[in-house]
């Protein structure tokens, strides 16, 4: 962290995003020696950067961190029972940052889309039979289409900018209406 620091003379903005290869499985299916470490492999990836972005901030009394889980965190599905676990903990964890650093000049939010087409994970879901059948149903209820990685981070975009500036502590889902339903 301190090159990148010292490279680009602080850290305006940090956008941590989970990128553990833990797929969709039946709770009863994985076993109890895999459980943490799933957990902790998905959650772990996002805390801890935004966690170490946060020194750096505070220092500088100013900056925003976007944290990227799934809205697996608030809407239980087959399947996702450890998933969805580790996204809770991540936005949770974006509420609580954000109350504590709001004082220090920093925003914390965390974003949460469902399936996102066109991207890399989609197409490993895609590939997985179980997945592919429990997306499928997802993809069915978005009412406003499949989200796109453009489009969030169009929504990343915006919360990190200038133009967020009163956002912080919020959770906010981008679906196309699957969580709506």
């Amino acid at each position: 962290m301190g090159e990148a620091v010292k490279a680009m003379d602080g850290i305006d903005a940090l956008v941590s995003c989970a990128a553990a290869d833990v797929m969709p499985q039946l709770l009863a299916d994985i076993s109890t020696s895999d459980l943490m470490p799933a957990l902790s492999a998905v959650a772990a990836c996002v805390i801890l950067p935004a966690r170490a972005a946060y020194d750096v901030m505070r220092q500088q009394g100013a900056g925003s961190i976007v944290c990227v889980a799934s809205d697996a965190a608030k809407i239980a599905t087959p399947g996702e029972s450890v998933i969805g676990a580790a996204m809770a903990a991540i936005a949770m964890f974006c509420r609580g940052m954000a109350i504590e650093a709001k004082r220090d000049g920093i925003r914390v939010n965390c974003v949460t889309p469902s399936i996102v087409k066109g991207t890399a994970l989609y197409t490993r879901l895609q590939d997985n039979e179980f997945a592919r059948r429990l997306f499928g149903k997802a993809e069915a209820m978005a009412s406003l289409g499949v989200v796109t990685a453009d489009e969030v981070a169009d929504l990343i975009a915006f919360l990190a900018s200038p133009a967020a500036c009163k956002i912080t502590g919020q959770t906010i889902s981008v679906t196309g209406g699957i969580s709506a339903a």
